[in-house]
């Protein structure tokens, strides 16, 4: 599979986040979060500065979801990502 122009295949990353005093973030409290993690699987043609299995978050307001060889992927743009860890 290789994505065409400014466009990235991810697989989400399901976190678990703790406050500094170790109280675990609901789902709900989750969900009113912009950014989610991601692990890239390909990034597009056009994408120099975003590489196969970099971790990064980007905007979940973006992006679609597809099932490729049955399994889920999320596609977003390269604009999208906004941290690359």
């Amino acid at each position: 599979m290789k994505p065409i122009g400014k466009y990235i295949v991810i697989k989400t990353i399901d976190e678990e986040l703790k406050t500094e005093s170790g109280l675990f973030l609901s789902g709900e409290d989750m969900n009113q979060m912009r950014y989610k993690r991601g692990l890239v699987v390909e990034s597009g043609t056009d994408v120099p500065n975003i590489k196969k299995d970099d971790d990064i978050y980007y905007d979940k307001a973006h992006g679609f979801t597809m099932i490729i060889d049955e399994k889920q992927y999320t596609i977003i743009r390269e604009n999208d990502v906004v941290v690359v860890l």
